[in-house]
């Protein structure tokens, strides 16, 4: 079987929108390191801000940067003072004007990377790896996903032999463009090793032509709340699942030809009699062909 393509990659430009956006001509290497160095930047600068995603925009003088969070007091900090001094630290690195949207993403169950980032800071915490799958399946179903797909991968439970174990509930079509599949990969930095994360997230299905621009809050958070899979009407009592059976055979009817019947005084059947059951010791032990001989003296 192949290797699975990212999702996130595979639907670009079909319902999902990049995280760069802009044209960069002859300088397109130096303003790609540049946004790599303002994304790594602002991640190691509010690490618990809840951060899933940020979005780059540039203009000849201006960059605009889109952040997607689900803690917007955190980022925002008290009267602003935080976005502000985010925002001046970072004319000083790229030496241009700097503008910062925040939007909060309200259900942050429903996003893969948040989903993923919770489960590495339980899996750095020794919580079961088990434990903190389940709950984000279980969270994340709750909230209305149609479908959710967690894998580890790793040295799980300080084993020896690292492995990979995965959980998942509802549907996940990774091969419908249509499909609202949100796909994050997170670490987790243990005692025993690094533990992978991977959260596949069916958010719903998008019909029309969505807009892409980065500025829209993300295809689905409520996910569409369509038929799923699972919707199944209830089951039927054993009873009502065969059909006619027909009637149960009597425990002496089921020796068959060349076996007679199971209990009683006949025992073996044709060829096997097995003689009274009381007086076995005093007649012929084993009926007409299985040996016994006299009665014992």
């Amino acid at each position: 079987m192949g290797q699975k393509v990212n999702p996130v990659g595979f639907r670009l430009g079909v319902i999902k929108g990049w995280d760069s956006n802009w044209y960069g001509g002859k300088d397109f290497a130096d303003k790609l390191v540049e946004d790599e160095k303002i994304r790594k930047y602002i991640l190691a600068r509010i690490p618990k801000g809840g951060i899933s995603r940020i979005v780059i925009e540039r203009t000849l003088k201006r960059i605009t940067i889109t952040i997607n969070t689900a803690r917007p007091g955190v980022v925002i900090g008290k009267g602003g003072q935080e976005v502000d001094k985010i925002k001046d630290e970072l004319k000083q690195i790229t030496s241009k004007d700097v503008q910062i949207n925040i939007f909060e993403i309200k259900r942050p169950e429903l996003d893969a990377k948040l989903v993923g980032e919770s489960i590495a800071q339980q899996l750095q915490a020794r919580i079961s790896f088990r434990r903190a799958m389940k709950q984000a399946i279980q969270a994340a179903m709750r909230v209305g996903a149609e479908g959710i797909k967690v894998q580890c991968g790793g040295r799980l439970g300080g084993a020896e032999i690292a492995r990979s174990e995965q959980y998942k509930e509802g549907r996940t079509p990774l091969h419908t463009l249509r499909a609202d599949i949100d796909y994050a990969l997170s670490e987790a930095q243990t005692v025993y090793g690094k533990i992978g994360i991977k959260v596949w997230i069916m958010r719903g299905e998008v019909f029309g032509k969505p807009d892409l621009s980065p500025n829209q809050q993300p295809a689905n958070q409520g996910a569409d709340t369509r038929g799923s899979g699972n919707d199944r009407g209830p089951r039927g009592e054993r009873g009502d699942r065969g059909g006619d059976r027909g009637p149960r055979r009597d425990r002496n009817d089921r020796g068959g030809e060349g076996r007679g019947d199971r209990g009683g005084d006949n025992r073996g059947g044709q060829g096997q009699g097995g003689g009274p059951r009381r007086n076995s010791g005093t007649g012929a032990a084993g009926g007409q062909n299985r040996g016994g001989g006299a009665p014992r003296r």
